[in-house]
């Protein structure tokens, strides 16, 4: 096994870990979430998502042993997924799992397992209501996910929430590794296409190499995965440059600054926590620094819509608000407020519908302006699947 927890990009460096060590000629299983369109993302064996009938089939077994369980205490959807992934994993026999935490660490679903290496990218505010109010609290939260003598991979983070980690991993005799200890700089200017790098490691060495995720984020993430397949190495698995190189140039991580259309220019990106909205808005200056835009932006009601809008709206000329599926989102109308009293400069229009919306934005567009769509997971599903038919 191999456990990745963090605020942001675990689904990025379980991905790379996951097909670097499949492209190395191994079986290996991915649990993530959540899924942009089906569950069946979720569960993946070698990039290949589970079929319906299979997962059907666990869920009728998980349901028949459910029957008869004990109290009130029911287990939650996503501890029934991961059950399932468990199933599905040892059943195929995979020769490594990658799992994500599904939130925080300490008492996730997933926790349970004995891994080889353990990640955690990085930490910032994200779901305090379970988490905890403070850097410190959210960082000890993750820090439950690091187990008495396996290694612990951590990106960067801020200074507090390293200093809880490393206390609790000294507890634990866990040996401490900063992904900074790879070296991955951008060899030219990132463009739509994905990125050119030269990264330096312990046991590899790229140069020009071709790196088809966006953002000079995803360069710690890349870290982190390098990290973790280095600490592989020395567990008994095999892995070339070449397999690095091959995985590296035709990564896809659908809804991640990803291209939905090309003409108009239409990105699309999951941004649903400050940290994650201040990662995109730096990529797309980076990206499009002489060109505005028109956002099309859903925020479920738990997420800090203040410090989200406060990264993705400075070069935003225009904005569309609208409602993302789900009970969680009931107060979507509070967005507009929020946008008005931090521009009350620019206009924003409110549409309840996410395709009515993203029609909005692009009917609006103008000269070389570009539509982004952000903000959850509900609104990129939809908004994905609008492109792909059209």
């Amino acid at each position: 096994m191999v456990h990745v927890a963090g605020t942001n990009g675990k689904g990025s460096t379980s991905l790379m870990i996951a097909d670097i060590i499949s492209t190395a000629g191994y079986k290996v299983g991915r649990f993530s979430s959540p899924h942009l369109h089906c569950y069946e993302e979720r569960f993946t064996i070698n990039g290949r998502e589970i079929s319906p009938a299979r997962l059907l089939s666990y869920l009728q077994l998980v349901e028949e042993r459910l029957l008869s369980w004990p109290g009130s205490d029911f287990p939650t959807e996503f501890e029934i997924l991961t059950a399932i992934a468990f199933l599905y994993f040892k059943d195929e026999k995979v020769d490594l799992a990658v799992l994500e935490v599904g939130m925080g660490g300490l008492y996730d679903s997933t926790n349970v397992v004995q891994p080889l290496v353990s990640v955690i990218t990085g930490i910032d505010y994200d779901h305090m209501d379970i988490l905890g109010d403070t850097i410190e609290e959210i960082a000890y939260n993750k820090a439950g996910i690091i187990k008495a003598g396996v290694p612990i991979i951590i990106g960067p983070m801020p200074a507090q929430a390293e200093k809880v980690i490393a206390v609790y991993a000294e507890k634990l005799k866990a040996p401490l590794v900063r992904s900074a200890n790879i070296k991955v700089e951008q060899f030219h200017a990132p463009d739509l296409r994905g990125q050119v790098i030269n990264l330096t490691s312990s046991y590899f060495k790229l140069r020009q190499q071709r790196f088809t995720l966006q953002g000079d984020f995803q360069l710690h993430n890349l870290a982190c995965a390098v990290s973790a397949v280095e600490i592989l190495l020395t567990e008994g698995f095999a892995v070339k440059a070449e397999d690095l190189t091959g995985t590296l140039a035709k990564l896809k991580l659908p809804g991640r600054l990803e291209v939905l259309c090309t003409d108009p220019l239409v990105i699309g990106d999951v941004a649903h926590n400050p940290q994650g909205a201040e990662a995109l808005s730096h990529a797309l200056q980076e990206l499009l620094p002489d060109r505005k835009r028109v956002l099309v932006c859903g925020m479920l009601d738990d997420k800090d819509r203040a410090a989200i809008l406060k990264y993705i709206g400075p070069r935003s000329n225009l904005a569309v608000f609208t409602r993302p599926l789900g009970q969680r989102s009931q107060n979507w109308h509070e967005i507009g407020a929020l946008w008005r009293k931090q521009f009350p400069e620019k206009s924003c229009y409110e549409l309840e519908s996410i395709t009515a919306a993203v029609k909005k934005g692009l009917e609006i567009l103008s000269g070389d302006d570009y539509l982004l769509i952000t903000g959850s997971f509900y609104v990129l599903d939809e908004a994905r699947n609008y492109f792909q038919n059209i």
